[in-house]
């Protein structure tokens, strides 16, 4: 006997709830200020970035576990303008900071300790893309739940009754 629609829905929720419970977030949504400051300079030894561009690629990079907010950054990039570190320079209405010479090294070690690359080894080590392939089905599952018609619902089920067969068919394969 298959899921319904309804059934479908909280049983995904229920299997979200267990998954997040059963790994734990290497980094956390607050970091500290010397945390800032590596990923600013790991991320300016790659390329010129402006600021919020700078936030959207830690986000990315920690898999959504770490954005930090504007008043967290760009304070700290104006602090390493302030210590001879970052050069701004304005373009299209946008202030774009790159590295100086003297920031070169530092950004060097901040770029091998930096915030999302613990967060990408322990991912792709314990989980690999696991934990996030779930997210995105749980999302996509609530979205038709909420909002698709008596027959997109069944169709989900049953698309999702099959997948858990599948899933268990990968762990039985020796």
């Amino acid at each position: 006997m298959g899921f319904d629609a309804s059934q479908a829905g909280d049983a995904m929720w229920q299997a979200m709830d267990q998954l997040r419970a059963s790994f734990d977030k290497r980094v956390g949504t607050r970091m500290g200020r010397g945390d800032v400051r590596a990923a600013v300079l790991a991320l300016l030894s790659e390329e010129p970035m402006h600021g919020y561009q700078m936030i959207r690629e830690i986000e990315d990079r920690t898999g959504g576990r770490w954005r930090p907010s504007a008043g967290s950054v760009y304070p700290t990039l104006q602090m390493l303008a302030d210590e001879g570190l970052v050069h701004v320079e304005v373009a299209q209405d946008r202030k774009i900071y790159s590295l100086t010479e003297a920031a070169k090294d530092e950004a060097a070690t901040a770029a091998a300790s930096a915030p999302w690359a613990e967060t990408e080894e322990s991912d792709a080590g314990a989980f690999g893309g696991v934990p996030k392939a779930g997210v995105d089905l749980a999302q996509a599952v609530g979205e038709v739940v909420r909002s698709g018609s008596a027959a997109q619902k069944e169709k989900a089920a049953a698309v999702l009754d099959q997948a858990r067969r599948k899933i268990y068919t990968i762990l039985a394969e020796d």
